[in-house]
């Protein structure tokens, strides 16, 4: 629970706000205000997760049987309830077994023929394993790597009177 602080702004005041204002707020501030928002998301997602399962829940089998119906285990099944249009999508997701698609790809090429008309190949190196390598290894990999970086994220934990730690 938040401690009480009537200068506090909340979480709905910030997008009326200016940026400066914001800028300018207390350490504190910013850190109950991450904290109000990472709840709100947490309380959205659950609420997001119940009616999606009260949603399956009440047309699931209609879809199962629908997608029975178009002899089809995957993909997307229209149907009415009233004036509504429910549109169930079940994706198709296809893994290969890695190492049996190598041997393919060694048999095509024994054969004669280029595997690269029948087989896309993507080579990756761990960087956990290119850290770790001798520098002489690790030099005839660098022309190939490009580090790219994610968003930056900063989590602000309130200590001492004001909050938790």
């Amino acid at each position: 629970m938040n401690p009480v602080n009537t200068n506090r702004p909340h979480p709905d005041d910030m997008l009326r706000l200016p940026v400066d204002e914001v800028l300018a707020l207390p350490a504190t501030h910013l850190a109950l205000l991450q904290e109000d928002a990472a709840t709100a998301l947490d309380d959205a997602k659950r609420n997001r997760d119940w009616i999606e399962s009260v949603i399956a829940a009440r047309y699931g089998q209609r879809a199962v049987a629908l997608r029975a119906e178009q002899r089809k285990d995957t993909g997307t099944v229209r149907f009415l309830d009233g004036d509504v249009s429910i549109v169930s999508e079940l994706p198709k997701r296809v893994e290969w077994d890695q190492a049996r698609l190598a041997a393919v790809v060694d048999r095509i090429r024994a054969a004669g023929d280029d595997p690269a008309e029948y087989v896309e190949v993507t080579y990756k190196v761990p960087e956990r394993a290119y850290t770790s390598w001798p520098e002489h290894i690790r030099t005839a990999f660098t022309a190939a790597r490009t580090v790219r970086t994610g968003k930056a994220t900063f989590k602000l934990t309130l200590t001492g009177a004001e909050g938790g730690v």
